[in-house]
């Protein structure tokens, strides 16, 4: 099963770029470059619908069509596209030779259902014109298609019968608190993300020069509402916007205690030390970025790699809660 292996090799590493591009798109504000799905105008690439685009752009100068954004748009469209095919291709060769993948043909099945939702996804945050929940909905969906790949990845490469680790049956739980709670944090993040919420608070580690400042939770946390609007249909105030960004950095107060001391006991776990510094080095470069994103104005490569990083403690997590089972 070695062509199994590199397909899912290559699909997680696929994925994780996808999720850092698709963070790209979004931060460049290039979410609608084409506004229409799965093409571009109808066309196969922005190259093919230049006038279209041209047309668009003298129109809106300041709007979201561009030949830039539609190149970014369709440029991730494509690594996407490409990446369900190679989750496809794991999903059909899982079933024909079902006997011989180490736990039959459900991880993979599953893998195919999200990708396919994920499909869903990506043009509903275009033809709902990026509505929060669709969106967030949407880099949800990558982030679990990353982890399931992970996990498929390390299953399919683990030793049949050895006993490569020691075993520390205490900390399974805690680590699966930890992923969990990092989930959450994730989801924060991608809210903070799509309702343009970054740089509501521009100080630290007060906001406004407050902590606990002016706030608006029932318009900020409303699920079904179009992008800068609350459920009336009136402009979301700053309020809700602090709420979101303020929930967002409690949260990582939260994960950056836990994940702290879960990494400092997997550091003094033998058989274990290079996952606790890897997630205490993730986790500390994660929050030093968090800072600088507030205290810099958000600059797309520092915030580009805010995603990278939340992704990458993502895989480190979802490998510690797989060798602890090992």
């Amino acid at each position: 099963m070695i062509l199994f292996r590199r397909l899912i090799l290559i699909a997680t590493f696929l994925a994780f770029g996808v999720v850092v591009l698709g963070a790209y798109v979004r931060l460049s504000d290039a979410g609608l470059g084409c506004p229409d799905w799965p093409g571009c105008y109808g066309q196969i690439s922005p190259h093919h619908a230049a006038d279209n685009i041209a047309a668009a752009a003298a129109t809106q100068p300041e709007g979201p069509v561009s030949q830039p954004k539609a190149w970014k748009e369709m440029i991730h469209r494509y690594f996407a596209g490409t990446l369900g095919l190679l989750i496809l291709a794991i999903a059909i060769t899982a079933w024909v030779k079902r006997r011989e993948v180490s736990h039959g043909w459900g991880l993979p099945g599953l893998l195919l259902l999200v990708v396919v939702f994920q499909a869903l996804l990506g043009m509903w945050t275009v033809t709902e014109q990026l509505k929060p929940l669709v969106v967030t909905g949407h880099l949800i969906g990558g982030m679990t298609t990353l982890a399931l790949l992970t996990w498929l990845w390390l299953r399919e490469t683990r030793i049949r019968g050895a006993s490569y680790l020691p075993r520390a049956p205490w900390l399974k739980p805690w680590a699966m608190l930890g992923l969990g709670l990092l989930a959450v944090q994730i989801m924060l993040g991608g809210w903070v993300s799509t309702n343009y919420a970054a740089l509501a608070c521009t100080d630290f580690p007060t906001c406004h020069g407050a902590w606990i400042p002016p706030m608006d939770f029932g318009p900020a946390f409303t699920l079904h509402r179009a992008l800068g609007m609350d459920a009336q249909g009136g402009l979301l105030s700053h309020e809700a916007l602090t709420a979101i960004h303020w929930t967002h950095r409690l949260g990582a107060l939260i994960v950056f205690v836990y994940l702290g001391w879960l990494g400092s006991k997997v550091l003094k776990t033998q058989g274990f030390k290079s996952m606790g510094a890897l997630v205490l080095s993730l986790l500390t470069l994660q929050v030093i970025l968090g800072i600088t994103n507030v205290l810099t104005s958000l600059p797309l490569p520092i915030a580009v790699a805010h995603n990278a990083g939340a992704a990458l403690l993502l895989v480190t997590l979802i490998t510690l809660n797989f060798k602890l089972k090992a």
